[in-house]
């Protein structure tokens, strides 16, 4: 294994954790030296997780000690609940190491803000300053060159990948934009809780945290630097009986007479993405779904213009463990240390 980068996951035993992991494994360029858990030091990773029984070149789960980390990996991603990695990541960039964060701790630059949506206290604006924000497709000049990258949540990834091109170019009035977004069960974690339980959620499809998700301001906060002016829009989040997915179906007004036609936003839409692996566009009359891009890192987009009311509707998808997570998160580790940017994400998705 000599030469290769050592990487940790802290938190390696939610779904986060386990799919980086997984991810990991078939990686050329990196060893998983260290995977951690504050509640399950000393246990066996496996034990939960025995579709990965015999693959880890470790198995015992590492407590929570940040010099201990250093002396194990190079790179440290931190799968952890929002709040615990505000804590901790502070100590782990002060130990020298890189770190690739999932939470949300160190997304929204604003503590004040931070602290409204996420209703406990910011971390330090120090590295808040110091965290890059993780979206590969728009901000990998700022990320090659980061030694901490916030990545970002799967709402956000779905959603602004699906809205940047049109709000950057000014061909949608971003004062209409509202956003329908569903998700598979797994967005809420492993932990037990009763919005997750199979009786709840079998054969039920509810919306939840209606006008109220904490992603709406990190998607607003990408939205406004892209455009130049303050964005904002209405988000409604669902939950499907469904273990793995995103769709956004977004809407907005045409501001420009061009772009009338679906063939005008195929086009912008394909030029913009240009050279980005993981974003593919869609046929005039193609829309994604879900199922088309499970287990995989790509987000999928497709459009449909409506000339009679003159507005546009944006359908993006993504599978939210990978694209929306730990997908991501590699890919933000690739553009980090230099390496193609699909490197240990080269496969296709599950299908059916």
């Amino acid at each position: 294994m000599s030469g290769k980068v050592r990487v940790a996951i802290v938190g390696s035993t939610g779904y986060g954790g386990a799919e980086l992991v997984r991810l990991l494994l078939s990686h050329p360029h990196i060893e998983i030296t260290s995977v951690i858990s504050s509640s399950n030091a000393g246990e066996s990773f496996t034990a939960g997780y025995p579709h990965l029984q015999g693959l880890l070149p470790v198995d015992t789960l590492d407590g929570v000690d940040p010099q201990a980390i250093k002396e194990k990996a190079d790179v440290v991603f931190t799968a952890t609940p929002s709040g615990v990695s505000g804590k901790l990541v502070p100590q782990l960039l002060e130990a020298g190491l890189k770190v690739i964060d999932l939470a949300g701790d160190f997304r929204l630059k604003d503590r004040g803000v931070y602290e409204k949506w996420y209703k406990h206290e910011a971390p330090p604006q120090a590295a808040l300053d110091q965290a890059v924000f993780g979206l590969s497709e728009i901000y990998a000049d700022q990320v090659k060159n980061a030694a901490f990258v916030s990545n970002p949540g799967c709402f956000p990834t779905a959603t602004t990948l699906g809205l940047i091109p049109a709000v950057e170019k000014g061909v949608i009035d971003h004062r209409t934009i509202i956003v329908d977004a569903k998700t598979g069960i797994s967005g809420a974690g492993r932990g037990l809780k009763l919005s997750s339980h199979y009786s709840e959620t079998n054969e039920n499809f509810s919306a939840y945290k209606v006008n109220q998700h904490q992603h709406i301001p990190e998607i607003e906060m990408v939205l406004s630097e892209r455009a130049g002016e303050n964005v904002t829009m209405t988000f409604t989040t669902h939950l499907v009986p469904m273990t793995r997915g995103i769709l956004c179906t977004m809407y907005a007004s045409i501001a420009d007479d061009r772009y009338l036609t679906d063939e005008a936003w195929i086009e912008l839409y394909r030029n913009y993405y240009e050279g980005r692996k993981f974003v593919r566009i869609r046929e005039k009359g193609k829309w994604p779904a879900t199922k088309e891009v499970w287990g995989s890192n790509y987000c999928d987009i497709g459009f449909s213009v409506d000339p009679r009311t003159r507005r546009v509707t944006i359908i993006s998808v993504i599978d939210n463990l990978v694209k929306g997570a730990a997908g991501q998160a590699v890919q933000n580790m690739n553009i980090m240390f230099g390496w193609n940017e699909d490197e240990g994400l080269k496969f296709a998705p599950v299908y059916p």
